[in-house]
């Protein structure tokens, strides 16, 4: 082989001899040179006793080198090139300026790479530099592609980076790491949000690499935030509920900065914050009540300044589901009856509903030797507190054979409160009676707006007659509960009633059930019928007498619980209850992130309530901001009714989703729900640079800090790699010289002669 091919060499060992012989070799001739020392102790010349001492310990160093056999071991070898992992953030943060007016963050750290390029050839015999921007997963760059591609991640994840590109070497064939050169602003808002400390600490530590850092930007960019807003993820409906949301302010320091509260566009409440630094937090808390049930998107915003850096972090909108915890009711009844005994007693027995009852045991024409109205009932009859300051209270009214004119017992002057109610999102139950729907003494036109029939002038019928359904009422939730058996023949077997009041629908109205002999304008008279007003809901029975279906017959010794069933699904239906809706729609999340599209699931039932399979599905995209559908999706249901659709990601805002389902040519009605999707995420709520993270990085890892901009590439930390024998290698003896021998022979003769002239021999 020609020995050009070594590049390197080594001392060893060519003896044959085991290792335990070689070292019972090496014993014996220390203890011989032992043996000479303490032989020469009485020896009164200093000089003959360090000269022998010399002698034999050079003689036994010879003998050594010839048990041992030294050689050289010509090698050629080759330094094994280990990786330099350089990862820059890509976060959406990284395009902010880094100095006001300036360059992104991106820009400055890709010019600086590009700047470096040459001075890393020093190092491309040691390492491999490999550049990698993380999002957080890494992907390979460079300087380029980094200027052609804006940054778009919504999140920093630093440690999640600095792992990732540690376990790059885990590969059979993949070179080891050496280190990590990381560029980024630091402003991490994942595992090292709160710093370096505890188990990310750890963490950092098992890298087993250095990871040198350097951070891009500069601080004093003016920025106004809504950087946190903190919230119930649901509400009780018309109980307070307080939202905290955190105003960050840079730059603004005594600058007073309103803050509003939205729902889909209205204002919920607003307030003023003064911000007492350059680099305030303030925290607003807004306290309101939700006046009814669902999901609703709110908007908290502050202005956008001159010379703010980002603009879209200046509102957050969150979406907030608005429930029962119980259904208040308010019931007012016109005289006791066992009609009013029974729902009454049946509404307080009832747990999920809270009652508030009023009924008038008689009035000042019903006995004449009543002189004022404090004689007629025990307390006076709260009029102005019920219908004016406590009406929005409650969720439903029912007003049971009341229309009463006399003072204090007339609701005329509040029948605009009542009709508003209803508009808003109330709830509005009328029962029949002798003073019901025209019959009584008082007129309410105002009211009977809001209700799905009106009187007919014609007198109230005493006949006995059983109600029977409607097309529409064999289909209802108030009236198509599930039973043993056929709906119409479980209400068949219900007993006949004593008498209703004769009214006449209203166009538009839902009649369930009507009467089966009496008609109006050539119909039948309504029994039951419903009315959707404005938000709210509204039901007429024109009967007072359902009590009656409480001692209906039993079958197999269980009661058919009729009348319960009757008046739970009413008061479901009133209070808009999901349960009871063919068709349903949710957003799937109800919050987006920017850039995401929007995930909708719809789920049809038919009339019956069973699954709607193969239904054709129609979801449009509603914006709240500008009153108009911006996109449609159709698409069908599965076996289970529920089908899947997806929008792409649209602009930041409030919007409703409107979903609609047909089997044919039935429609199985129509559903909304809400989506907030916001305009920024954490990545771009916050446009601050965090110098002290990335030197406690640094720190845990014994790597070193820098900041950008630099005009050179530093000394860094790295780990050297490995020399590694390729597998040549030739061995060149050494102890094999004649002059070797002599030299031992000489040593030994030399001590042999002065010691017999000392006189030791």
């Amino acid at each position: 082989m020609n020995p050009s091919s070594f590049n390197a060499w080594k001392l060893v060992s060519l003896s044959p001899l085991p290792i335990w012989a070689l070292a019972l070799v090496g014993i014996g001739i220390l203890a011989g040179v032992l043996l000479a020392a303490i032989g020469l102790g009485h020896e009164p010349s200093l000089r003959r006793r360090a000269t022998l001492w010399a002698l034999r310990l050079a003689a036994g160093a010879a003998a050594l080198f010839f048990v041992l056999e030294p050689g050289i071991r010509n090698l050629q070898v080759a330094r094994m090139k280990n990786r330099v992992a350089v990862l820059v953030d890509r976060s959406a943060s990284m395009s902010f300026p880094a100095t006001p007016g300036g360059k992104t963050r991106t820009e400055v750290v890709a010019e600086y790479l590009k700047s470096v390029e040459p001075q890393w050839s020093s190092l491309q015999d040691r390492f491999t530099m490999e550049v990698y921007g993380f999002e957080p997963e890494l992907s390979a760059t460079s300087p380029d592609l980094l200027k052609m591609y804006p940054p778009r991640a919504g999140k920093t994840d630093l440690l999640a980076a600095l792992r990732a590109a540690k376990a790059g070497e885990q590969g059979a064939s993949s070179k080891k790491l050496s280190g990590i050169l990381l560029f980024s602003d630091g402003a991490d808002n994942a595992s090292l949000a709160q710093g370096v400390g505890g188990k990310p600490k750890a963490q950092l530590a098992d890298l087993g690499v250095p990871v040198s850092t350097f951070v891009v930007g500069e601080g004093g960019l003016k920025d106004l935030a809504v950087e946190q807003v903190k919230v119930d993820d649901f509400a009780f409906v018309r109980n307070s509920i307080a939202v905290e949301v955190d105003i960050r302010g840079r730059g603004f320091k005594g600058q007073t900065v309103p803050v509003v509260l939205r729902r889909e566009g209205q204002t919920v409440a607003s307030k003023s914050l003064v911000l007492r630094t350059d680099d305030d937090l303030q925290i607003a808390t807004f306290h309101f009540s939700p006046d009814r049930t669902g999901r609703f998107v709110y908007t908290v915003s502050v202005p956008v300044f001159p010379e703010e850096v980002v603009v879209d972090n200046n509102s957050r909108s969150f979406v907030l589901k608005v429930i029962r915890d119980r259904i208040r009711v308010l019931f007012v009844a016109g005289r006791p009856s066992w009609d009013e005994r029974f729902l009454r007693g049946l509404l307080k027995q009832d747990a999920n509903i809270d009652l508030v009852s009023f009924y008038i045991l008689r009035t000042m024409s019903d006995d004449p030797m009543v002189r004022s109205d404090r004689e007629l009932s025990l307390i006076p009859f709260p009029m102005e507190e019920i219908f004016d300051a406590k009406l929005d209270t409650f969720d439903v009214v029912i007003f049971q054979n009341f229309g009463y004119s006399e003072p204090g017992l007339s609701v005329s002057q509040y029948e605009r409160n009542l009709e508003r109610y209803v508009y808003k999102g109330g709830a509005l139950v009328v029962i029949g009676g002798d003073h019901a729907f025209g019959e009584g003494r008082a007129h309410l036109p105002i009211l009977t707006q809001a209700l799905p029939v009106e009187p007919s002038g014609r007198p109230v019928s005493l006949d006995m007659f059983r109600p029977k359904l409607t097309p529409d009422g064999l289909r209802h939730p108030v009236t198509a509960f599930s039973g043993a058996g056929p709906i119409e023949t479980a209400w068949n077997q219900l007993p006949s009633l004593p008498g209703a009041n004769i009214t006449r629908p209203k166009s538009g109205a839902t009649v369930l059930m009507a009467h089966p002999f009496q008609s109006v304008d050539g119909q039948n008279a309504p029994i039951l019928a419903l009315w959707e007003y404005g938000r709210g809901r509204s039901m007429a029975l024109t009967v007072d007498s359902t009590w009656y279906w409480a001692f209906t017959s039993h079958s197999g010794g269980q009661p058919s619980r009729v009348y319960e069933r009757f008046w739970g699904n009413a008061l479901r239906w009133l209070v808009r209850d999901p349960d009871l809706t063919t068709l349903s729609v949710t957003a799937d999340p109800p919050s987006v992130e920017p850039g995401h599209p929007i995930g909708v699931v719809v789920t049809a039932r038919t009339p019956d309530y069973q699954p709607a399979a193969r239904a054709q599905l129609r979801v449009d995209l509603f914006s709240v901001d500008s009153q108009k559908t911006i996109a449609s999706q159709a698409g069908t249901s599965g076996p289970d009714g529920t089908g899947r659709l997806e929008f792409a990601p649209p602009s930041p805002g409030a919007y409703k989703l409107i979903a609609s389902a047909k089997i044919g040519e039935r429609d199985l009605g129509q559903a909304e729900d809400v989506v907030a999707v916001r305009a920024v995420g954490p990545e771009l709520s916050d446009a601050s640079v965090r110098p002290d993270l990335m030197e406690q990085i640094a720190k845990a890892t014994g790597g070193r800090a820098f900041r950008l901009p630099l005009s050179s590439f530093p000394e860094v930390p790295l780990t050297d790699p490995p020399l590694v024998e390729v597998g040549h290698s030739r061995d060149q003896p050494l102890w094999d010289r004649w002059y070797y021998l002599l030299a031992l022979v000489v040593l030994l003769g030399t001590e042999w002669m002065l010691r017999r002239r000392f006189g030791y021999i």
